[in-house]
């Protein structure tokens, strides 16, 4: 599969930053939702990247995951709010799941300690939580935020987390888990039962299951983050697409992490729209934007058109 850098997609209001783009989002129109870290924390675009509209200013702690659900209603994580929140597309809060005083103890397994990102049963509603940074478990509860079960320790054994990252479901309502820093997306029936595993990946850090184009798996991959390895080659920076059983069929990206079109610095967010286009959100600024001297902003959002 071959996809063709599109530059200066996005064209942002004068004025306006993301800071970094975490996660991004379509619906069945190919309305684009870019989640950031900027004042504007949800923004909207069409297909062809003209600004539509805006909104979540001051509502959120941390920007994290944003999915779509099919009914065009947005599932927002925010990690440091400890929550998952559901809005309508304009805005309009429905369900939080969660405390945003109350983080569950370090690592203790009860839901959420800095959560990450959401997936969707596409059989029944029921919504699939990675949790997260704070938490080594998935958990699983009803549309209507009741909670169902629990699943996931630390560790590297089956079933076992080291930083579930991303999350998503595939058209049979398998459970596919970003297990970052295990090198890892583990597959899991809708009940946590471990079925098997995709390896090959380093650090996958973004997630998307494509069920309209033969059930295919995007995943964004974070390059390293020691030293050792900072002049080795082919070690993330990159999205990987791989269908269901783990078979590679593609990649996008460079041997190293780098800001020219087609390469990335930190792929953290990753979707399909209808055609088969790709979008990646990046978190430039927190790998390396502010470290820069001056800091300054990074490229966060990149569109890639199949070809």
């Amino acid at each position: 599969m071959n996809y063709r850098a599109v530059e200066g997609w996005g064209k942002l209001p004068e004025g306006w930053s993301f800071i970094e783009a975490t996660s991004v989002g379509v619906d069945a129109k190919d309305n684009v939702y870019v989640f950031n870290r900027g004042e504007h924390p949800v923004i909207v675009f069409d297909r062809k990247g003209t600004f539509l509209r805006s909104w979540g200013e001051g509502v959120f702690r941390r920007a994290h995951g944003i999915t779509v659900a099919p009914d065009g209603t947005l599932w927002l994580t925010d990690d440091l709010h400890h929550t998952i929140r559901q809005f309508t597309p304009e805005g309009k809060l429905l369900l939080t799941i969660g405390d945003p005083d109350k983080p569950s103890t370090l690592q203790g397994g009860k839901p959420f300690n800095r959560p990450t990102h959401v997936a969707l049963c596409p059989k029944n509603g029921d919504v699939y939580i990675s949790d997260g940074y704070g938490n080594s478990r998935v958990h699983k509860y009803d549309p209507t935020g009741r909670h169902l079960l629990s699943w996931g320790e630390p560790g590297t054994d089956p079933g076992c987390f080291n930083l579930p990252h991303n999350i998503a479901t595939d058209a049979e309502g398998q459970v596919y888990v970003a297990d970052r820093e295990n090198h890892r997306v583990q597959v899991f029936d809708g009940q946590g039962k471990y079925l098997t595993q995709i390896n090959n990946l380093h650090r996958p850090c973004g997630l998307f299951a494509d069920r309209r184009h033969g059930g295919l798996l995007y995943v964004g991959e974070l390059p390293t983050q020691l030293a050792v390895n900072a002049e080795v080659a082919n070690l993330g920076a990159r999205v990987s697409i791989v269908k269901l059983d783990g078979e590679r069929v593609g990649r996008v990206g460079g041997r190293f992490a780098g800001d020219k079109p087609g390469e990335f610095i930190a792929p953290h967010g990753c979707v399909v729209d209808t055609r088969g286009d790709l979008y990646v959100a990046e978190v430039s600024w927190t790998a390396l934007g502010k470290d820069m001297n001056p800091p300054r902003e990074l490229r966060s959002l990149q569109k890639f058109a199949k070809v």
